[in-house]
């Protein structure tokens, strides 16, 4: 089996790989079946010169691979027909841009299979770059809350080798009594957590955190069932809320009274109610005045996410009263921090990470006869057509 390392040509260039050098050594140990070829990339994390050095073979001979191994979609024009790809195709949502490439998936009769639905018997994901989102959008936020108000200056973390460096800028700034509300409790908001951690700000409990004041930072990290509710006011859990999303309604207000910076890292269900809504950001008692939406839905459960930002331009203001766009410095503005490929600004450490992943849960399914059903479950397409599993997706590609 011959897998190809992809060289990433997507616009804005993402410097992320799904397997380092150290990863494709351990592929090699460990599968004396497998072959590895690295396709030529001046912008990888990882030099050329690197993989070389490991042993590796570096050359533009992807059409020879059997699995083509990338993060980003493949543009159209780049994609070799007949081939394994594995990439984020960003489409199982029925993404409206990426409606092309998926028809150009089956047209070329490429057997697609999706980072993002690559997951155990119990339906849980097993390689993703969450953590490193929420590492870098907790970062990202106490920077841009500085620069609201001029307190104090952070670096961009794209200027940053790894999160280490993160956490040595983070504790080299002075914070104020505020308060910073969490949401999430899976790979994107507990990566963020580690960061509040790393900064030694202290972690309180809902009921401390609604009805105490301190002298000192603090943050709640809180799941669903701390920010909706029932609308029957039967007493939900987790478990009915994610079966039943239509059942409830939002409880974060009784949040956005107390909080003054907002780290939006959970998960975003259809059907399920938003956070807080444009209507709910024009009320007096509305405190939150810097927002860092890791999740980035627009236009959706955080209200003041009206676009993504950007790396080069990550922070923008919006003002709750017109719903339109301002200088987020402005004293009415809402400071939003809305850039959606937040891993690519720590592209070494998100690959390391992946990679282990991958190596752990994806590689050995091609040599065991995928035992697991690994490989059956993110497969999306086959011999020209939909994969039974993601039939749901025939109108979305004839349309």
């Amino acid at each position: 089996m011959k897998f190809g390392i992809i060289r990433e040509r997507k616009n804005p260039p993402d410097r992320r790989v799904v397997l380092s050098p150290e990863a494709c050594q351990k592929v090699l140990a460990n599968q004396p079946k497998a072959e590895i070829i690295v396709e030529p990339s001046p912008i990888r994390v990882f030099s050329d010169a690197e993989y070389e050095a490991k042993g590796i073979t570096v050359a533009s001979k992807m059409e020879e691979c059997d699995v083509l191994l990338g993060v980003k979609e493949v543009p159209i024009k780049n994609l070799v027909p007949n081939k394994k790809y594995f990439f984020f195709s960003h489409t199982i949502k029925e993404q409206p841009y990426n409606k092309k490439l998926l028809r150009a998936v089956l047209e070329k009769n490429i057997e697609l299979y999706d980072h993002e639905v690559i997951t155990n018997q119990k339906e849980q994901r097993l390689v993703a770059f969450g953590r490193y989102a929420g590492i870098v959008g907790a970062y990202n936020g106490l920077r841009t809350y500085g620069l609201k108000y001029n307190l104090y200056q952070l670096p961009k973390a794209e200027m940053l080798a790894n999160q280490q460096e993160l956490i040595a800028e983070l504790n080299k700034i002075n914070l104020p009594n505020i308060k910073i509300i969490l949401t999430g409790r899976g790979r994107v908001g507990n990566g963020a957590r580690e960061m509040l951690d790393a900064m030694n700000i202290r972690k309180v409990n809902v009921t401390e955190y609604l009805e105490e004041t301190f002298d000192e930072p603090v943050y709640c990290q809180i799941d669903a069932s701390d920010y909706n509710k029932r609308k029957d006011g039967v007493r939900g859990n987790k478990a009915d809320f994610f079966a039943n999303p239509e059942e409830y309604k939002s409880n974060f207000f009784r949040f956005t009274q107390v909080s003054d910076f907002f780290v939006a890292g959970h998960f975003y269900g259809q059907g399920a109610p938003y956070l807080f809504t444009r209507e709910d950001a024009k009320q007096d008692d509305f405190r939150i005045k810097v927002v860092a939406d890791v999740s980035c839905d627009i236009d959706g459960p955080v209200a003041t996410t009206i676009r993504p930002s950007t790396i080069a331009d990550p922070i923008y203001g919006y003002d709750p009263q017109t719903e339109t766009e301002i200088d987020f410095k402005d004293k009415s503005a809402i400071a939003v921090m809305a850039v959606d490929n937040l891993p690519c600004e720590i592209p070494q450490d998100a690959s390391e990470g992946f990679g282990q992943a991958f190596v752990k849960n994806v590689i050995p399914a091609f040599f065991n006869g995928d035992k697991d059903g690994v490989l059956e479950r993110a497969r999306m397409t086959k011999g020209g057509r939909l994969t039974p599993r993601y039939q749901y997706l025939s109108d979305y590609v004839e349309s």
